[in-house]
């Protein structure tokens, strides 16, 4: 059986702790601790995660995404293929490694997506993007420390309280839609979406993208049609 093996080893900003991107012949595995964030043999999820909310976004040619949390470009990669060619799609990355893995040992598995023409792609705090905008996305979808019950880094969890969610709500466009994967449900994270005044479906999905494979969950959370 084939070993893992350690490719690199990076810190999180702001007390986040190390992230390890490891190997496993052409497996790669990025892990926080004890804790696997993504496999590149497990990305239905993180797919699922752009085609889910993409597919919401039909009539908005010009659509301008938002993903927080480049990974392994997997959800990236999606939203490429499900939008048109005169859409935006911006990228806000804390970890600058990430971004180096990606152009690095898995440039097989990022193919062509960091030199799309519609991407714009930013170092730093996702929440920070979503902060300064005002009705400047149609939709933002969030893949950030394994969901809502935030592991690795505390500062995460201001993106899915209170207040991180009525900033993401200003954000959106009218009728924009705020998609966030999970890796676990939380009750009490659908009903402060509810609170926040979104229309919330939860949706649970394969890891595999099939009928196997661990469960996961992603929220669809739609803003009111006037601001």
């Amino acid at each position: 059986m084939i070993r893992w093996s350690l490719i690199d080893t990076t810190t999180v900003p702001d007390g986040g702790g190390d992230l390890r991107l490891m190997r496993r012949g052409e497996e790669f595995s990025i892990m926080s601790g004890a804790i696997e964030l993504m496999n590149s043999r497990l990305s239905g999820s993180e797919k699922a995660l752009a085609t889910l909310a993409c597919d919401r976004l039909q009539g908005r040619p010009r659509a301008h995404v938002l993903i927080g949390g480049f990974g392994m470009g997997f959800t990236l990669r999606a939203a490429l293929e499900a939008l048109g060619p005169q859409a935006q799609v911006t990228v806000g990355e804390l970890v600058p490694a990430v971004i180096a893995w990606a152009r690095g040992p898995m440039a097989h598995i990022s193919g062509a997506c960091l030199e799309d023409p519609r991407l714009t792609l930013r170092e730093g705090d996702v929440a920070a993007l979503i902060g300064a905008a005002r009705a400047s996305y149609d939709a933002i979808l969030l893949d950030v420390d394994n969901g809502p019950e935030g592991l690795s880094r505390k500062a995460n969890d201001r993106l899915y309280d209170v207040q991180g969610l009525a900033a993401a709500r200003r954000a959106l466009t009218p009728g924009g839609v705020l998609a966030v994967w999970s890796s676990a449900p939380s009750a009490a994270f659908t009903q402060r979406l509810r609170r926040a005044g979104f229309a919330v479906e939860e949706l649970t999905v394969r890891s595999t993208g099939g009928k196997r494979g661990a469960r996961h969950v992603i929220w669809l959370a739609t803003a009111p049609a006037r601001a």
